[in-house]
């Protein structure tokens, strides 16, 4: 797996395609597994709902939105929160209809199985008449 921020393309004008927000890039831990691929994104701030993961073109995207989760007005702002945004270029070994993930505290584990090997297929040979 490949970390590949995919450039995508727009045929508008390129004043109208850049973004006003700015993002960070989560750390990520990659594990290999007998299974497959276990990617380990730290989303500090971001819960389940917050968080988007799509697959596409065999590019995986992780978006994490953190909220402050206080009521109220602010007295003062000295920081902001914002949000993640990092992309993955997957590999053929990679079963992309099985990925899973989770969200705990904060943390976000995507599961990534590998494809399952085609098994060699014996044909029986039948006599013609």
């Amino acid at each position: 797996m490949k970390e590949n921020t995919v450039a995508t393309r727009n045929d508008q004008v390129a004043a109208d395609t850049r973004a006003e927000e700015r993002t960070l890039v989560p750390p990520v831990d990659i594990f290999e597994t007998e299974e497959g691929l276990v990617v380990v994104a730290d989303l500090p701030g971001v819960n389940k709902d917050g968080v988007s993961i799509d697959v596409a073109d065999g590019v995986l995207t992780i978006r994490g939105n953190p909220g402050n989760g206080l009521r109220g007005d602010a007295v003062r702002h000295e920081f902001a929160l914002r949000p993640f945004f990092r992309q993955f270029q997957l590999s053929d070994t990679v079963d992309q209809e099985r990925i899973s993930a989770e969200m705990r505290h904060g943390v976000l584990t995507i599961h990534l199985p590998k494809v399952a090997a085609k098994q060699p297929k014996k044909i029986a040979v039948s006599v013609a008449s």
